[in-house]
């Protein structure tokens, strides 16, 4: 069933022979895009990590994921692994991530960098032939397609969207986007120009690419507030960026993507403490400004009060990079341009994974009510809410 084949001074190669794997591509668009998302089972994703890992699985059960294929994979102790971990997770590139090995080779040695610098990101794991990725290529009977495969620890910990989500927890959570920006600064390695993507959907300069993807949307108010965040951002973001200090962007800080554990305070209390930052596959080039964007947008999404979320993770960010002039003024529009990119694509993505819409459409429940809460409300009353708090922790008194 699988073939190993080692190219000197590459990737190893797995040929497999699978029917059906899937169904055939025609040659619309969007059908090809859809048809990019893996289809292995659960067979086949265990029978892979025992090919190309040497682990005995034991358990193996899908994890939800946006457009890869993702497994919890449990192993059976043996001689050889009586000392290492017993659970992980198996990633497996779509057909169009799986065409940029090495981008997913710079990610994975992000991850290892980072957990080598004390970040709770996990353990990269070396397949037989000793590399961090394989290539496996899948004759389905129509055609032949190609995966990237990697396996890496399982995180323990809750995600960050079951919990009530404390000021004091935002704060932390703005500084940890703040240090793992910092952090990658010192980060060196001979393909790192692979993160320089021009027109990777989800970076926050490409905003004005949302356009082609409008349709999804159909035709009502959330659709023109979209279109009217698009311009906003044309006319008064993009001449700005080339005043922002650029840096290296985890890009998906979300409520999914960091997990938290809890103990018990002297007083009784839940003290949570982050266990796990997940999913390093949006990294790319950014500035300092586009994270923290982000991970506010994200921390309103289950907030019950998600205007004054911005201030509490800003107060946090700036403990460790203070914000300039020109990236504070752009703040605003950049957290509404955010939630316009997961809005519209999880619209679009639904279009091409109905049967994924549970985990598609989780920003959606919450998100297109509070982009019009923001818009309504416009940057002059949001910043001032996000500004004064931020203010408040300096004079040691932080606002709720």
């Amino acid at each position: 069933m699988f073939r190993s084949l080692t190219l000197p001074g590459a990737l190893e190669i797995y040929q497999i022979c699978l029917f059906p794997l899937d169904i055939m591509s025609s040659g619309d668009d969007q059908q090809s895009q859809a048809l990019a998302k893996p289809t292995f089972s659960e067979v086949q994703a265990s029978a892979l990590v025992e090919s190309v890992f040497g682990l005995k699985v034991f358990k193996i059960q899908p994890l939800p994921s946006y457009d890869d294929q993702n497994f919890h994979v449990c192993i059976s102790r043996t001689k050889d692994t009586t000392d290492g971990p017993t659970e992980y997770v198996l990633k497996i590139s779509n057909t169009k991530s799986s065409k940029t090995p090495d981008l997913i080779e710079v990610q994975s040695h992000i991850i290892m960098f980072l957990r080598a610098a004390g970040f709770p990101t996990a353990s990269v794991c070396r397949t037989k032939g000793d590399n961090i990725t394989s290539l496996m290529s899948v004759d389905s009977g129509s055609e032949i397609k190609n995966y990237l495969v990697r396996l890496l620890t399982y995180l323990p910990g809750r995600p960050i969207a079951e919990i009530p989500i404390s000021p004091q927890l935002l704060y932390e959570i703005g500084r940890l986007a703040a240090k793992l920006d910092k952090t990658l600064e010192k980060f060196h390695h001979p393909k790192l120009s692979s993160l320089h993507r021009e027109n990777f959907i989800w970076n926050l300069k490409n905003v004005p690419l949302l356009e082609k993807y409008l349709y999804a949307l159909g035709q009502n108010r959330n659709r023109e507030i979209v279109k009217q965040i698009i311009q906003l951002f044309k006319d008064e973001v993009m001449s700005k960026l080339s005043h922002f200090r650029e840096c290296i962007n985890h890009g998906d800080l979300n409520d999914h993507n960091i997990l938290i554990e809890s103990s018990k305070s002297a007083f009784g209390d839940a003290v949570y403490q982050v266990s796990g930052i997940l999913d390093f596959d949006d990294m790319s080039y950014g500035y300092y400004v586009f994270e923290l964007a982000i991970t506010i947008m994200y921390m309103m999404i289950e907030s019950k009060n998600p205007i004054q979320v911005g201030g509490h993770v800003l107060a946090g960010f700036e403990s460790i990079i203070p914000l300039t002039t020109v990236e504070r003024s752009a703040l605003f529009l950049l957290v509404c341009s955010r939630f316009c990119q997961s809005l519209v694509m999880a619209a679009y993505s639904c279009q091409l994974h109905p049967e994924n819409e549970e985990y598609l459409m989780i920003t959606a429940k919450t998100g297109w009510k509070h982009l019009q809460q923001m818009f309504d409300m416009g940057q002059k009353t949001v910043e001032e809410i996000w500004f004064e708090t931020a203010k408040s922790y300096k004079s040691g008194i932080p606002c709720d």
